[in-house]
C-alpha cells in the first residue's frame, strides 16, 4: 500500500431516505495521526455521516475508501479488527461488568476464549480512559458519564494494537455529551494523545471550542452539505458560524493556546408575554 493510499478517503458521498437528503455531496480525507471533528446544529446529519464512514450504512452515491479499498472489499472481521465505533449511547442492558464490556472489544480478534493478552489490553484500556477503578461494577448501574468511559474503553480495547502495521481507525458520536466539564478534556486529551500513534479519529462533537482545541481539522454539516472543511483556525469562522448555527460569534484568540476561542454574542430572543391583561 502506498502512502497516498493510506488513511480514509470520502468522495462525492450522499445518502437519503426517500425524498429527504440526510448527507449531500460530501468529499474529506481523514489522515492517521490526526483527529477530525464534525460540527453543526442539531439535524445536520453529524450521526448518519458517521455511520456511512463506519459502514453500518449504505451510500446512495459516493465512496468511501480505506488504505485504499473500498468499505464493501473488507469483510467485516477484517474491518472490525482495525476500525472501533462508540455510538451516541449504549444499549446494553446485561448484568455484565465494566471489565467483561471493555473484553467485548476483542472478539473480532478471538479465535476461541479470551487470553491473557486480551484481559491484559481490557485492563490497559481501562486505565487509558480512567476507568479502571470501575472494573468489577455492573455496568447498567452506571452513570451516564461513566458509561462513556467505559464504551470508550471497550472502543479503544477492539483497535488497541495495530493489525499488520496497518493504520487504525476510531469513529466516536459524541462522546463527552454526559460528561462534566473537567471530563470532556480529560477524554479529549486522550482522544489526542492515543491518535498520535497512527490512528485516524473522526469525532461528532456539539461543542465548538471542544472541537477547535483537540481536532487537526474540522468538518462543518448543514442539512446534510458540507459548508466548511479545514483547519480549526480558517474554519471557524463568525460569518459561517452564524449562518450555520443561527448565533452571532465572537473569534478571539485562545489566551494560551494557538487556537481559536469562540464566544457567543447573541442577540437579546423576541419573548411574547403571555397572561391575563386588565
Amino acid at each position: 500500500m502506498s502512502d497516498t493510499d493510506r488513511g480514509l478517503r470520502v468522495s462525492e458521498l450522499s445518502y437519503r431516505i426517500g425524498s429527504a437528503v440526510l448527507v449531500d455531496g460530501v468529499s474529506i480525507k481523514v489522515e492517521p495521526g490526526e483527529v477530525t471533528a464534525i460540527v453543526g446544529p442539531n439535524g445536520a446529519g453529524k450521526s448518519t455521516f458517521l455511520r456511512l464512514l463506519a459502514g453500518d450504512l449504505k451510500p446512495n452515491s459516493g465512496s468511501v475508501t480505506l488504505d485504499g479499498r473500498a468499505l464493501d472489499d473488507w469483510g467485516d472481521r477484517e474491518l472490525a479488527r482495525r476500525r472501533a465505533v462508540m455510538p451516541q449511547s449504549s444499549t446494553l442492558s446485561f448484568p455484565f461488568t465494566v471489565e467483561q464490556v471493555a473484553l467485548l472489544g476483542r472478539l473480532p480478534h478471538l479465535e476461541r476464549r479470551e487470553s491473557e493478552t486480551d484481559h491484559y489490553i481490557a485492563a490497559q484500556a481501562l486505565i487509558w480512559s480512567d476507568a479502571n477503578h470501575l472494573a468489577d461494577r455492573s455496568y447498567p448501574t452506571l452513570s451516564g458519564g461513566e458509561r462513556q468511559r467505559v464504551d470508550f474503553a471497550r472502543a479503544l480495547t477492539q483497535i488497541w494494537h495495530p493489525v499488520e502495521d496497518s493504520a487504525r481507525y476510531l469513529f466516536l458520536d459524541e462522546p463527552t455529551s454526559a460528561l462534566d466539564l473537567a471530563r470532556q478534556h480529560d477524554l479529549l486529551h486522550r482522544v489526542h494523545k492515543f491518535a498520535r500513534h497512527n490512528v485516524a479519529v473522526v469525532i461528532v462533537l456539539h461543542d465548538l471550542n471542544l472541537a477547535a482545541q483537540y481536532a487537526d481539522r474540522i468538518l462543518v454539516l448543514d442539512h446534510g452539505c458540507p459548508v466548511g472543511w479545514g483547519v480549526p483556525s480558517r474554519t471557524l469562522q463568525p460569518e459561517l458560524i452564524q449562518n450555520t448555527f443561527g448565533l452571532s460569534v465572537i473569534v478571539a484568540e485562545h489566551p494560551t493556546k494557538d487556537v481559536p476561542l469562540i464566544v457567543p454574542n447573541p442577540s437579546p430572543p423576541e419573548i411574547i408575554e403571555t397572561g391575563n391583561s386588565n
